[in-house]
């Protein structure tokens, strides 16, 4: 049961990098909250996307930043 598992390893691939660590932690909060709330905003009023299709890229862009959040927990990059 003390079996390394290399998948969970934050010093591996492109973790090791304290920068990306760093950036996805931002990417994540700015997908998060940045996601459903400006990006709306801006294509609905000044890209002049329809209102419904502005909302479903908000709400998708939300839910992309859970994920990556999650992915980013179970990496242990990310400790709450």
């Amino acid at each position: 049961m003390a079996e390394t598992d290399e998948s969970n390893n934050v010093e591996s691939g492109l973790f090791a990098s304290k920068f990306w660590r760093i950036f996805l932690a931002i990417a994540t909060v700015l997908l998060i909250f940045v996601g459903p709330t400006y990006i709306p905003y801006v294509f609905a009023e000044i890209l002049n996307v329809n209102y419904v299709a502005s909302v479903v890229s908000g709400f998708i862009l939300f839910i992309a930043g859970l994920l990556l959040l999650f992915f980013l927990v179970k990496k242990k990059i990310l400790s709450f």
